[in-house]
């Protein structure tokens, strides 16, 4: 029987950072290993794949996103044996691994790098985005770094400005240069044929620039809480229309081998994200959809963004959903742990794939971090503001041990102070704990295609519920989640059937029709519609 959907398609993300998920030899940052000592609880819980920010060799001015060797693993974290067998591990329980590229800079420390800024007539000058300096000489443009500054350094030894649009340490690829696209398609290779399932791919929408350096232009709506990146519109430093036929080409490397799947992180309108889908659907499998994280918490603009997103997606594209990354607050932190539940039943549930943030399952939150404390370059170089990522980033609680069972030694970043209630071991038996929630919600998702792949056929929006239905065959599902902070009525009209998941387990195998009646902050999935 030939398949109609692909394992990504069915399946579930978990982002792991490794520094923060378990560490195995008490120097209080996570490893290779001590992921692979909590593989049987990844594959329990029911996920299908995990998602590795970078563990490759880095000096961690960005904390292993400015990367000096693409192909090997940093000590830090372990081994290239440790890698080859968490994969061949994690695929022994039907659990696949992606691992995060980064192809829009490297470190300064990166041999490609030190060539190039060697001299001008390097071999691997073009490698990099060098410029002349203005006739002030003063940068070449006005483009800014995302965090802080102006996105050029001068270079007093060749007399230039090479671009770098993130940290000092990180300089920009030129991905206008043949030889860089094919370096980096072997560096693709080179993981592929170790056994990985594919790649989240960094910054995206970043790795082509304009070839002419416009000046980017005033964002008329900028307030200074957003932060000084975002005072200008970043129409040439990126999201240019070259950039399609780089995504075109890693799809190509991609489609050399069975079944990987690219993911692509986009921070982008839905109209420009949805073009990375790229044409007749061969670019990203799935542009990241950050709706989720970044829309007020209410029934009537997240209704409006997931019918707008369904609208938009491509024939032949494939919809995802994201509730949080190590880049963004938490999601309990931004919505309260009554929502978060809600969150939970939303994410599960709505047509497509969806990504899960290691810690998200037990409901752990943003963490305070003292001044001294702080790790993240860019609350350091950009401090007051709350735009600092140390927050979402704290170890993983497993239990209540002094150090919450994540380390023997002292933890990289300060523990929550309520890690030891809030911990997989305190709920794990527990089915109306969150982590009872989402193992539920998981395994009806797994066990029901209708949840899983089937069509999205929105309903009407009451007050503060966001309602919808999802149907395959002769099964229908319809999801009903009250939003709000009061109970809520919700009439289903000619529907009724039994509430088989509940964010309130009592109400399970409950017979609904006419009128659902929802608690504040409550969500209920019904079968049996007809």
């Amino acid at each position: 029987m030939v398949r109609e959907h692909l394992w990504w398609q069915h399946g579930v993300v978990y982002e792991i950072y490794p520094r923060s998920f378990q560490d195995s030899d008490g120097d209080g940052v996570g490893d290779i290993p001590g992921i692979l000592s909590r593989l049987d609880y990844l594959s329990r819980l029911g996920v299908d794949a995990l998602w590795l920010c970078p563990v490759y060799p880095s000096p961690m001015a960005d904390f292993g996103y400015d990367i000096s060797d693409h192909t090997g693993v940093d000590p830090l974290f372990g081994t290239m044996g440790d890698l080859e067998t968490l994969v061949s591990e994690a695929h022994a329980r039907d659990l696949k691994v992606l691992m995060d590229l980064v192809p829009n800079h490297t470190s300064d420390r990166h041999p490609w790098f030190l060539e190039s800024r060697s001299g001008r007539d390097s071999g691997k000058r073009d490698w990099y985005v060098w410029r002349d300096p203005a006739p002030d000489g003063g940068p070449p443009n006005n483009w800014l770094a995302h965090f802080g500054g102006r996105a050029w350094e001068f270079d007093g030894a060749t007399g230039q400005y090479y671009l770098h649009s993130f940290l000092v340490q990180q300089p920009d690829l030129n991905w206008r240069n043949a030889e860089v696209r094919a370096a980096m398609y072997d560096v693709m290779r080179s993981w592929l044929d170790r056994g990985v399932d594919g790649f989240r791919v960094d910054v995206l929408w970043h790795v082509v620039k304009d070839d002419k350096f416009r000046d980017d232009p005033p964002n008329p709506d900028w307030v200074p809480e957003d932060g000084p990146y975002m005072r200008l519109r970043h129409v040439y430093s990126a999201d240019r229309p070259e950039v399609h036929e780089v995504i075109r080409e890693m799809r190509d490397v991609l489609d050399e081998y069975d079944e990987r799947v690219m993911i692509g992180e986009i921070y982008l309108p839905l109209e420009r994200l949805v073009a990375y889908y790229g044409e007749n659907c061969c670019g990203a499998h799935l542009p990241f959809n950050f709706q989720l994280i970044e829309l007020p918490w209410n029934a009537g603009a997240i209704k409006r963004a997931v019918d707008a997103y369904e609208s938009l997606i491509p024939e032949g594209g494939w919809p995802n959903w994201v509730l949080g990354n190590h880049d963004k607050y938490r999601v309990l932190s931004r919505i309260g742990p009554a929502q978060a539940r809600v969150a939970a039943m939303m994410l599960l549930t709505l047509r497509g794939t969806p990504t899960m943030y290691y810690g998200d399952e037990i409901g752990m939150s943003n963490v305070p971090i003292p001044p001294d404390k702080v790790c993240d370059p860019y609350e350091r170089n950009i401090p007051g503001l709350g735009l600092g990522r140390d927050p979402e980033r704290t170890p993983m609680q497993w239990d209540a041990s002094p150090n919450a069972g994540f380390t023997t030694g002292e933890p990289w970043l300060p523990l929550a102070a309520d890690h030891d209630s809030c911990n997989v071991e305190a709920q794990l038996d527990g089915p109306a704990s969150m982590l009872g929630l989402y193992r539920r919600l998981l395994e009806l998702r797994r066990s029901e295609d209708a949840l899983s792949v089937g069509d999205y056929v929105p309903l009407e929006a009451v007050g503060d519920v966001f309602a919808y239905m999802r149907r395959r065959s002769s099964r229908r599902f319809i999801v009903a989640l009250n939003l709000g902070h009061r109970q809520q009525a919700y009439p289903l009209g000619g529907l009724e059937g039994v509430v088989v998941l509940g964010t309130d387990p009592g109400r399970e195998r409950e017979v609904v029709s006419g009128t659902l009646h929802l608690g504040a902050s409550e969500g209920v999935v019904i079968a049996g519609v007809p």
